[in-house]
């Protein structure tokens, strides 16, 4: 559906007010390592710990971030184990990937699945892979002016721009070269954290920006 539109706006919230010009491209995997359970206490050495397989995994993938050329790695959610007796058979990690071109994605999707098992009895399965591509400022520089232009003559101040490492719908209908502008939402900040909130007394201005934006797509 969003291969014929004219341009794509997305009501993501802003970042602090400013509009969203560039997005990173989204990748995530879940890293899981087999191993072989024994008795801690009585024959430990008859196990194949996971968990110590899977640490050495994450000292890994953090080796796997470039961030001066924006490629983040992050291990987030991780469990092992069954007892505290019991050596772990099982452990896993997910892993949240932001990188900013398509190469780096493909780079850190071929190392991700070339991940191999270092402790003897383990082995590694990696699931998951690229889930948004990244969102360029070249897709949003047109609507970007237009909207910059509008917020001048409502009278709504100056209008920021930012890129950000977030990824949204945006990314999908870029990446079908279909202009697209991102931000338009609510005014606030803390995303993800326990203090993450919108300014009610935004909304009226956004509003009539988004519909001021829509008028003039519309009339051209």
């Amino acid at each position: 559906m969003a291969a014929g539109a004219r341009a794509t706006l997305v009501l993501e919230p802003s970042a602090g007010g400013a509009l969203k010009t560039a997005r990173k491209g989204v990748s995530t995997y879940r890293v899981e390592v087999q191993g072989r359970a024994a008795h801690a206490g009585l024959e430990p050495e008859k196990g194949a710990n996971a968990l110590i397989e899977l640490a050495h995994q994450v000292l890994h993938l953090e080796a796997l971030a470039r961030p001066e050329m924006g490629t983040t790695v992050t291990p987030t959610v991780a469990g092992a184990g069954t007892t505290t007796n019991t050596v772990p058979a099982v452990a896993y990690v997910d892993v949240d990937v932001r990188v900013a071109s398509g190469a780096e994605q493909q780079r850190v999707d071929q190392a991700m699945h070339a991940l191999s098992a270092t402790v003897a009895g383990t082995a590694v399965v990696v699931s998951g892979g690229p889930n948004r591509p990244p969102l360029p400022a070249f897709s949003s520089a047109a609507l970007a002016a237009r909207a910059v232009g509008l917020a001048a003559e409502l009278g709504l101040g100056p209008l920021a721009t930012c890129e950000v490492g977030g990824g949204s719908d945006g990314n999908f209908t870029a990446a079908l070269g279909v202009p697209t502008l991102d931000g338009l939402g609510a005014v606030g900040d803390g995303a993800h954290a326990r203090g993450e909130h919108v300014l009610v007394s935004a909304m009226p201005e956004r509003a009539a920006l988004v519909a001021a934006l829509l008028e003039d797509l519309l009339g051209h």
